[in-house]
């Protein structure tokens, strides 16, 4: 296997201070490594993460080391790897890194393949690509593993259908699923780091554009909140009648994109399908139109549909790509159609993620400790560990709450007593 393949080794020592600056929005991960580091229940086990390479996945694998587990970690996004954090999980970590922000998609599944070398009995995704991978290409690997963790919607999707078909080889753990993960990383985080990417991208002023929200799942629902308030006008987009409605109960105008096309100036998917914004939403849309994607993988946007259409393209600002049509309306398409937040920005801030990478610490704990009663699905992280996790971040807070009194608990407990 190769020792690792990073941007730039120099660049480690300012990798480091913001490790440790992210490190201080982590007190829930911070206990779970000082437990890790004198129980060492990874020992000996050898962990392949696929995840987007920052400052806060640094405190994670940090984590994982010192719980005594061999950690090889890729980029789950060519666009959201940090440099600088690679460099310094490599210079003072010496844990083998593979990521280079900005690398082909050769590369990409080069540095894939360069994780599965390793060998793992876990493995962390953000997005499924090691366990696809390995299930479509490196099948002699199947037999060392444990089981594995998912860490966003879109790599859940792909498991719970490779798990119908009955092709998922290992046990599951959907970390997305946790509340402390999907409440507060897709609501929060996302919400706040899309629309610093956006603006970091533009410069431009939100406050009285018409801000199209393409999905309202908890990430739309972050969004479209964080939008609202900076004064955008709203317009969410659905096919699930469900979140539609709610987000018509929320406040929120609801169309289709047809109609939204025509009127938005700012597009952002967050559905996980494909061609969420297609060749003919491009034909209706403003000249000056900002296109961003903040779902997991590119294809939510057409683009190579915008490429056929237009007459010229150009970089006009870093991660800013500006598509000029036939008729002369020109169509801006942020950090390539990846994820904007990190392509454009830093992700989501520490505290989030403190949360979310908690759920991977305990999962894959928890799958090193029962994998041998585990069936080959995709599991729900325990409710055990969700509320472990939510208590200590309440902690950390310095917040506190009631707890049930012995009479409570048996009158919530029995059904003999009524009105």
């Amino acid at each position: 296997m190769e020792s690792f393949d990073v941007k730039d080794l120099q660049l480690a020592q300012g990798g480091r201070l913001r490790i440790e600056w992210a490190a201080r929005e982590m007190p829930v991960l911070r206990l779970i490594r000082e437990r890790f580091t004198r129980e060492k229940p990874l020992q000996g086990l050898r962990i392949s993460a696929c995840l987007h390479v920052t400052t806060e996945t640094a405190n994670l694998i940090e984590t994982l080391h010192a719980g005594g587990a061999d950690v090889v970690l890729t980029a789950s996004n060519p666009l959201s790897t940090q440099d600088d954090v690679a460099a310094a999980l490599v210079s003072f970590d010496e844990i083998p890194v593979f990521a280079i922000k900005g690398e082909d998609n050769v590369t990409y599944y080069r540095h894939i393949g360069a994780a599965l070398d390793h060998k793992p009995h876990i493995t962390m995704d953000d997005g499924a690509d090691l366990v696809s991978t390995m299930h479509k290409s490196r099948r002699e690997l199947l037999d060392n593993m444990l089981g594995g963790t998912e860490e966003t919607t879109t790599g859940v999707i792909r498991l719970r259908a490779m798990a119908a078909d009955g092709a998922l080889a290992f046990p599951v753990i959907a970390v997305n699923d946790a509340m402390t993960k999907h409440f507060f990383d897709n609501r929060y985080g996302t919400g706040q780091s899309t629309l610093d990417g956006i603006i970091r991208a533009t410069n431009i002023l939100l406050a009285g554009k018409t801000f199209v929200v393409a999905g309202y799942g908890w990430c739309g629902r972050g969004l479209a909140m964080r939008a609202r308030g900076m004064g955008a006008n709203v317009i969410v987009t659905e096919v699930n009648p469900l979140p539609a409605l709610e987000a018509v109960m929320d406040g929120y105008r609801v169309m289709p994109m047809d109609e939204a096309a025509a009127i938005g100036d700012i597009f952002v998917t967050v559905t996980g399908d494909i061609n969420v914004i297609d060749r003919h939403h491009f034909e209706k849309m403003k000249d000056g139109a900002i296109i961003a994607n903040s779902g997991h993988f590119n294809v939510e946007i057409n683009i190579p549909a915008l490429e056929e259409m237009a007459v010229a393209k150009r970089l006009v600002r870093p991660f800013v790509e500006q598509y000029e049509l036939k008729d002369g309306r020109c169509i801006h398409l942020l950090g390539e159609g990846r994820l904007v937040n990190l392509a454009a920005a830093e992700g989501h801030p520490a505290s989030v993620m403190d949360m979310s990478f908690a759920n991977q610490a305990l999962s894959v704990e928890y799958v090193a400790r029962h994998h041998a009663e585990l069936e080959r699905k995709v599991y729900s992280v325990p409710e055990e560990i969700d509320r472990h996790i939510a208590l200590l971040k309440l902690e950390a807070m310095g917040v506190r709450i009631d707890r049930l009194t012995e009479e409570q608990t048996r009158y919530l407990n029995s059904w003999e007593e009524g009105t």
